[in-house]
């Protein structure tokens, strides 16, 4: 099927108006033209896509995931709490005293 939409409903108007083709067989036929296109228009995206995070230097997660199980694999590392930074103390203004007289 041409990959040209124009043309493809203007081959499919011309059957079914010279009735070589019912309304049927032209919906059908213009549904499948939709969905390979779409099919051929999602990989064209996704390879694009790849090769473009490719050309960057980024990784898939999945190969991030492998990457470090096979780092944990041959030096484990330790498992810790991550050190917290605590903010300098504020310095209050000292507290003023009541004294109560007896």
């Amino acid at each position: 099927m041409t990959t040209d939409l124009f043309t493809s409903l203007k081959t499919y108007l011309t059957k079914l108006s010279d009735g070589e083709k019912s309304p049927q067989e032209v919906a059908a036929a213009i549904n499948t033209w939709a969905r390979e296109s779409a099919d051929s228009l999602k990989a064209k995206i996704h390879d694009e896509v790849e090769a473009t995070v490719l050309k960057m230097g980024f990784v898939k997660r999945e190969e991030f995931n492998r990457l470090v199980a096979r780092v944990d694999a041959v030096a484990p590392a330790k498992k810790s709490a991550p050190a917290k930074k605590s903010a300098p103390a504020k310095k209050s203004a000292p507290a003023k005293k009541k004294v109560a007289k007896k």
